[in-house]
Order: C-alpha cells, then sequence, then structure tokens
C-alpha cells in the first residue's frame, strides 16, 4: 500500500484539502493508498481544518472534519514513500530534515500552490480547484 503525506505550513488549510482530495480519487479509483497530512509549524497542532476548508470540501460533498493538525516529524521520512508539499518554502523546510526513504516532492510540480489563510474571495475554492486536478493526476500515475 502507497503512503502519502501532505505537508503545508499549518496543516488547516492546504494539506486537509489535498488529503482529503487524494483520499476521494484513490477510492473511486479502488487505490488502495494511506493519507495523511502534516505541517511544517506546530502552530494548530491538535485543531481541526480551517473552517474555510472544511466549507469548501462540505461543498464539493467531502469531509474532513476528522483530520487533526499535527507537525511534521523526521519519523515522516521513513513511515511515508511520498510527500507532496505545497509550496517552494514547504519544500525547503521539508528538505531540511535529515533525509529518509521518503520522496520530497511538490503537490504540483513547478507550481506553489498559495496559503489562502490571510486571503479574501474565493482563495479557498482556487486551492480545491489546483488540488483536485493534481490529486487526479498523482492517482492515475500511481495506478499506472
Amino acid at each position: 500500500m502507497r503512503r502519502v503525506l501532505v505537508v503545508c505550513l499549518g496543516n488547516i488549510c492546504r494539506s486537509p484539502i489535498g488529503e482529503g482530495l487524494l483520499q476521494h480519487h484513490a477510492s473511486r479509483s479502488s487505490l488502495k493508498i494511506f493519507v495523511d497530512s502534516a505541517g511544517t509549524s506546530a502552530w494548530h497542532q491538535g485543531n481541526e481544518p480551517d473552517p474555510r476548508s472544511s466549507d469548501v470540501m462540505l461543498r464539493h460533498g467531502h469531509s474532513i472534519a476528522n483530520q487533526r493538525s499535527r507537525p511534521l516529524i523526521e519519523q515522516d521520512f521513513f513511515t511515508f514513500d511520498h510527500i507532496l508539499v505545497m509550496d517552494s518554502q514547504n519544500f525547503l523546510d521539508v528538505n531540511a530534515f535529515p533525509k529518509g526513504t521518503a520522496k520530497v516532492e511538490r503537490f504540483i510540480d513547478g507550481v506553489d500552490v498559495p496559503d489562502p489563510y490571510y486571503g479574501e474571495g474565493d482563495g479557498f475554492q482556487h486551492v480545491y480547484d489546483m488540488l483536485n486536478q493534481s490529486a487526479k493526476v498523482w492517482i492515475e500515475k500511481w495506478m499506472a
């Protein structure tokens, strides 16, 4: 079974959406996968996803209510096969950890997924759209 960790800064906005979408598309494709998420910071440790992340997921028929924020830890680099990060700063922060067996990659190759935390308007919908498309691509890749 493939094991995937999705990482952003606080693990309350982008990575919970990414985790939920990877789980959704894997389930639809009957791909056996374990997905979790974490943050490069521990600012929100134990917290539920940001209500705006939960809302955008619910509008599309997905619940992420069972997720809780947690920080990235060194053991994650040995527990997971893939660590998918949201932006270039997350990539640098994750790669500052001691190396393990996990492959660290961008959730969307070459593209920073913007952090919608301080934004207004449809930032969470924009992040959902970006991650939804990329999650489909990851699942198709892993199915091959």
